[in-house]
């Protein structure tokens, strides 16, 4: 595999510079099949060499490459070794490139790519990930806690809530009570006033204001556990900003006895962020009432959840409008002396804009499951080549949600984007039904051939060009993971699966299976089968499911 042969190169390059391989693996790299120079399977950058060496006076690094290459020899793993602009090239010996990577996407499995030397330097971590915090009793905004949405919620219910419906259709009612209040507080003070003393009176305990929340908290997370359970989301923990109330007033009490507490002249209290004491920048942890806000009980859930996981990075997942929340939420932990604030990291993601629905703008997000199953039903039900299947509906939301998700993931997870249907259900082009559509094609391979000619593979019989390419690609997994554990951004699998269903179609067309000699048959199908099993992992580590049929 690819580990292998990077450290066959970094061996002999250690000799010469008088270098720890370990030093040289990460800069060895395979070279991606759409900038493939003829003779390189593995490049490495003589910039970074230069680098790692600290040289006071950069040499002209074509010369630098080209004299290395002159003193790098050949053997029985490296065939040929060139200098290109900058980098030094290495091409492998074909058969044991072929021998190689096949064996080892079949041994490793699902854990291929994972087992590379990239990762074995890495320690084993334990994270925390907080990721989408839907409102509770909300299930039509994916924003965070409000103490207006839970005092407007809890006094709406009192004024226009019925039992059962809230018993039949728990969301929907709690929903059309918040519209309803949200309207009548617009013209009548009195109700946000009220839904103010409501929230306060959960903050102090009172027994039938936490009853009253408890209930919508129970029902929201039945119903939130049905749809997540459609998108193959299952959380160790549901802990809510409202769990930390009490322990909100213990980060009060904290901060207090710290002397990080000011008050302003409105009442509201405040911990100065500034730096120099002139309060020019601050952020508020507690209103004149004595109420807790966001930050608040972000602290507490911080403190907790490092008493309770010792964990050795958090990750919240939230919209880049959270940024400056929690810049301060860190700073602030860095202020009370938790060293351990510095492992705590902000993943932002972008806006999704024009999502519509066929019934108007997007408000459930059932409703885009919903939407997602019907059309991908209909477009397979007009593909004549689709095949009988036990279960559409449920293909038909597999297919659908890796079209979402692909959509979602191409490009930076910051950036906007403007959503388009008929974009996200090509068949072709750079989609998740295309991946979905090219995974089920090769099972399908294996379903008509079966496995009988994956015991003994002539390598000889993948020299073709396009053989050479995909094992080229699958060279790269291991780097395309590692990158995207490193900057936590999905769009490099994205890429690198895209490429490899484009590069698996191609093959497909030309790499005839059928009516080939038994040992052309057999190695090509070996080939595709490696193929399909790395395409099932990249999809897995994406949050979508294979399908075998469609």
């Amino acid at each position: 595999m690819a580990c292998a042969f990077r450290r066959s190169i970094a061996c002999q390059l250690s000799r010469i510079l008088a270098l720890p391989p370990e030093s040289l693996i990460k800069s060895i790299s395979a070279v991606p099949v759409s900038k493939k120079e003829e003779v390189a399977d593995f490049q490495l950058s003589v910039d970074s060499l230069l680098e790692d060496n600290n040289h006071q006076s950069k040499l002209d690094t074509q010369d630098h490459a080209r004299r290395l290459a002159e003193k790098l020899k050949c053997d029985t793993v490296v065939t040929a070794i060139s200098a290109g602009p900058g980098t030094l090239n290495f091409k492998i010996n074909r058969e044991l490139l072929t021998k190689a990577v096949l064996q080892q996407v079949i041994e490793d499995g699902s854990k291929y790519g994972l087992k590379s030397e990239l990762f074995s330097g890495l320690p084993q971590k334990k994270i925390v990930v907080e990721f989408s915090s839907p409102n509770v009793a909300k299930k039509f905004h994916v924003g965070h806690l409000r103490s207006t949405i839970i005092g407007l919620l809890g006094t709406g219910f009192q004024l226009f809530g019925y039992e059962e419906k809230l018993q039949s259709n728990p969301l929907q009612h709690l929903f059309d009570v918040y519209v309803q209040v949200n309207k009548e507080a617009t013209d009548d003070k009195n109700i946000a006033k009220l839904a103010h003393e409501f929230f306060h009176r959960l903050e102090l305990g009172d027994m039938q204001a936490l009853s009253l929340w408890q209930r919508f908290r129970d029902l929201s997370i039945e119903e939130y556990i049905q749809i997540y359970k459609r998108l193959g989301i299952y959380f160790d923990e549901y802990s809510g900003e409202s769990f930390y109330r009490e322990k909100s007033q213990d980060v009060l009490k904290l901060l207090d006895s710290k002397g990080l507490l000011q008050k302003t002249i409105t009442g509201n209290v405040v911990v100065d962020l500034s730096g120099t004491g002139d309060l020019s920048s601050v952020c508020t942890v507690m209103r004149s009432d004595g109420t807790s806000l966001y930050a608040t009980r972000d602290l507490a859930a911080a403190i907790d959840r490092m008493d309770k996981y010792n964990f050795d990075s958090m990750i919240y997942v939230a919209d880049k409008g959270q940024k400056r929340h929690f810049q301060q939420v860190f700073q602030i932990l860095k202020i009370m002396g938790y060293e351990w604030a510095e492992r705590c990291q902000h993943v932002p993601f972008g806006i999704v804009k024009g999502m519509k629905t066929r019934r108007g703008d997007v408000t459930f997000l059932e409703d885009v499951l919903n939407e997602v199953q019907s059309r991908m039903l209909q477009n397979m039900a007009s593909i004549k080549t689709t095949k009988k299947m036990e279960n559409p509906q449920e293909t038909a939301e597999r297919v659908g949600l890796a079209a979402l998700i692909i959509q979602d993931f191409r490009g930076l997870l910051l950036s906007d984007y403007q959503f388009s249907w008929d974009r996200v259900f090509q068949s072709r082009g750079d989609t998740g039904v295309f991946l979905q559509y090219t995974h089920a094609r090769l099972c399908s391979l294996e379903e008509t051939f079966g496995c009988g000619y994956l015991n003994d593979v002539n390598v000889a019989c993948l020299q073709e060009p396009q053989s050479v390419s995909i094992l080229q690609h699958l060279l790269r997994f291991d780097e395309v993971l590692y990158k995207s554990s490193q900057d936590l951004q999905p769009k490099h699998i994205v890429s690198y699966l895209l490429t490899l269903s484009h590069l698996a179609a191609m093959a497909h067309k030309t790499l005839q299976v059928k009516d080939s000699p038994a040992d052309v048959a057999g190695a090509r199908l070996h080939l595709f089968k490696a193929v399909r099993s790395v395409l099932a992992n990249g999809m897995k580590l994406l949050g979508i499911i294979p399908v075998c049929r469609m």
